[in-house]
């Protein structure tokens, strides 16, 4: 699979919400190839940008632009919030309803929630209540779910917070995974750990400003920036 509607190209994008401007002038380009990962302090602009990104805020001034062509994002993309909400359903349930969702047959429902169950290790649980998962066995029906849509573009907005070290490593090996199966990955963290194990590039938000980007061993080996400097080196952005 390759993600045919790449690159995402912000123009000048502006986001408000009501006198808080919440992105300030962001241009970059997303492109096809290996994960790339928001970075930034709280309040930074990511889930923002993602959601921007995806399509679900509009920018007040600027534009999203998807391969050059068009705005607004295509069918096949899907986004995972940081606190995915599970249907009072079992695990199985709930990937069937995504599948729904997505228009896949009804005939083939059961076998593919089989397989989506499998990717993402939940095929044992598939009977269970999904609000009695746990923090990371959410997470990962909340990728099943999202992989239902068989996306090109998958958006991830900080899988991992608040997770143990076994779920976070869990998470983090689905994500790699799903990148190499060819689905671009875009996806925030807190955590620069996780960025310097999952990322191809990096963007550096503060305040709402794209403050650096560009390969990963760049940003942590050689910062432009003073505010990357300052971030890499685990001081406080404020």
């Amino acid at each position: 699979m390759s993600a045919a509607h790449l690159p995402i190209v912000f123009e000048d994008v502006h986001v408000s919400a009501g006198d808080t401007e919440i992105l300030h002038g962001i241009s970059l380009q997303i492109s096809a190839g290996a994960p790339t990962v928001l970075i930034g302090p709280n309040g930074s602009g990511k889930t923002t940008l993602l959601r921007t990104a995806m399509g679900l805020i509009q920018p007040g001034a600027g534009r999203v632009r998807w391969d050059g062509t068009f705005d607004g994002a295509p069918a096949r993309c899907s986004l995972v919030f940081q606190r995915p909400v599970m249907l009072r359903r079992s695990v199985a349930a709930n990937v069937q309803y995504a599948l729904s969702t997505a228009g896949v047959r009804r005939v083939q429902h059961a076998a593919r929630t089989r397989e989506l169950l499998r990717r993402v290790g939940l095929d044992s649980l598939a009977d269970r209540p999904a609000p009695r998962l746990s923090g990371g066995e959410r997470q990962r029906l909340a990728l099943a779910r999202a992989l239902a849509r068989d996306p090109e573009v998958l958006f991830l907005d900080e899988p991992t917070a608040s997770l143990d070290p076994a779920a976070t490593l869990a998470i983090e090996e689905l994500v790699r995974q799903v990148a190499a199966s060819g689905v671009k990955v875009v996806m925030s963290t807190h955590d620069l750990g996780e960025a310097a194990r999952i990322a191809g590039d990096v963007l550096l938000l503060h305040r709402g400003r794209l403050v650096e980007a560009g390969p990963v061993r760049q940003l942590f080996e050689s910062p432009v920036t003073d505010e990357a400097r300052r971030f890499v080196a685990g001081q406080l952005l404020v």
